[in-house]
């Protein structure tokens, strides 16, 4: 991937909030939307879920997962120039709150202030192992969890 192209990756994923989060329930995907933080480095994406939701459920029977991030949609004519990332990777319950998460959570969605009230919400941890990003219309790139460390 040259450094354009990087940037650009670098960019969706600082600049995009909502992940679609894909789980595995009763040996069949379901995919639901979230929110997301990235690590700095890309090396993690945390999410701040109930444990009430399905997909939360599933992350403690299965830690599989994927993240799917997109281009929010501008209505242009073709879809398919939107960039986007999917991000298979392993879930992970934080069992303690590093100190700076919340800070940083709350700096990107201020309005879920209330979620760190409610007992059943907790950050979970999703570690990649690799990713696929497509730039635009055949720009495609497979990456590893190295590659996509590199392109922050």
């Amino acid at each position: 991937m040259d450094a354009d192209t990087s940037r650009a990756l670098a960019g969706l994923i600082r600049k995009e909030r909502i992940t679609h989060l894909g789980t595995l329930r009763g040996a069949a995907p379901l995919v639901s939307m979230t929110l997301y933080l990235p690590a700095p480095d890309f090396s993690a994406f945390y999410l701040h879920v109930s444990r009430l939701a399905w997909h939360t459920q599933d992350m403690l029977q299965d830690p599989r997962v994927a993240l799917s991030i997109a281009e929010t949609d501008d209505g242009r004519a073709d879809p398919f120039t939107f960039m986007r990332v999917s991000i298979r990777g392993d879930a992970s319950l934080l069992q303690q709150e590093p100190p700076s998460l919340r800070t940083e959570w709350l700096a990107r969605f201020p309005e879920q202030a209330i979620n760190f009230q409610l007992a059943d919400f907790s950050f979970w941890k999703i570690a990649p192992r690799d990713a696929r990003f497509v730039a635009g219309f055949g720009r495609i790139h497979n990456l590893t969890a190295e590659d996509l460390k590199n392109a922050c």
